[in-house]
């Protein structure tokens, strides 16, 4: 593969300059993560500082655009979750977790009460 045009410039620093191939052995076409210098487990280092969006979901509700439309002050929508039921914590949209609304110096805040494990996770993706 290091001949290979395509491959020209992508080097694996894992790999002391050898190209990365750029197809995972199991053909899903992803490319393996980097190892650290000692050969150890990935080096999650380059991600952990990737900001994401974490979000607490009350409920939800189905309307018409006729209702939407006459909606003004003072107007109530029911959702369809009962009153002290777990909120739901999405994290760009995943979630990942339930929790009970706290709070901490003046402002709202989530306690975890059952956090999603990431097989379960995973297994949502797919």
């Amino acid at each position: 593969m290091a001949d290979d045009p395509q491959n020209e410039g992508r080097k694996n620093p894992a790999d002391d300059g050898k190209f990365v191939e750029g197809i995972a052995k199991d053909g899903s076409g992803a490319v393996p993560p980097t190892k650290n210098p000692d050969g150890g487990s990935p080096d999650l280092d380059v991600i952990l500082d990737i900001p994401v969006q974490i979000s607490m979901e009350v409920g939800s509700a189905s309307i018409t655009i006729r209702n939407l439309l006459q909606l003004n002050q003072g107007s109530v929508i029911e959702l369809d979750r009962l009153a002290g039921e777990p909120l739901d914590v999405m994290v760009n949209g995943t979630l990942i977790a339930h929790g009970e609304v706290v709070v901490v110096n003046d402002k709202f805040g989530i306690r975890m009460t059952d956090v999603i494990s990431p097989s379960e996770r995973i297994k949502k993706l797919r």
